[in-house]
């Protein structure tokens, strides 16, 4: 874990990535605030790129919960075989389906709380939707953000919620909306976990890593 980089450092890293990328957006395909639940739901454990192939179909004939629950848990399950552990998950998206029928008059809440309540549904997925469907600045914390935080200094913490904390307390406010995008993807794609491509990197020189690569 590196040592907290001071305002001005987090602040110019985040200008850079927003001269980069102005308006980032997430890679999980949706059409809705309900497609977007179900794909981060079934993204744990899975790649982007897996799991918006297993639901391109599947969201052209299930893009409501009612669709959902009519489509029933074994023709959801013939959709997402190929996500891992798709059995669980597909019993999860069925119960929240339900719940959001029978309790939320079909429509996805847009609290954190309420988001959380639902089945298969923990604090990253809830501050996903959040951040994605309503631009509220939520900071999802997934791996790729909770090592970039911590091994460039812009925001280190023990646990993923230090980490989402110390990112709504260091950076910036203006930055705040698409800070989990561009910190997701410099991590996905820049930081990788096993070489990381320091080289190229557009916040090298900022970065407290110790180990960077020439």
């Amino acid at each position: 874990m590196a040592a907290q980089l001071d305002y001005h450092a987090v602040r110019e890293i985040f200008a850079r990535f927003r001269a980069a990328e102005p308006e980032p957006e997430g890679e999980l395909a949706h059409v809705n605030a309900y497609t977007l639940l179900v794909a981060v739901a079934l993204s744990a454990q899975a790649t982007d790129a897996g799991v918006n192939k297993a639901t391109a179909r599947l969201f052209e004939v299930a893009d409501t919960p009612e669709r959902m629950l009519a489509l029933g848990e074994e023709g959801l399950i013939e959709h997402i075989r190929t996500i891992g552990l798709y059995r669980n998950k597909a019993k999860n998206v069925m119960k929240l389906s339900r719940i959001l029928v029978e309790d939320h008059g079909g429509v996805v809440p847009s609290s954190r709380a309420a988001l959380q309540s639902l089945p298969g549904v923990g604090r990253k997925t809830a501050n996903v939707v959040l951040n994605m469907w309503w631009r509220y600045p939520a900071q999802a914390v997934d791996t790729h953000i909770f090592r970039l935080a911590n091994r460039s200094g812009i925001a280190p913490g023990k646990d993923v919620l230090a980490v989402e904390r110390a990112i709504e307390d260091r950076v910036p406010a203006e930055f705040q909306l698409h800070a989990h995008h561009w910190m997701i993807l410099h991590g996905r794609y820049v930081c990788k976990a096993r070489k990381p491509l320091c080289a190229t990197c557009l916040i090298r020189d900022l970065c407290a890593y110790e180990e960077k690569n020439l």
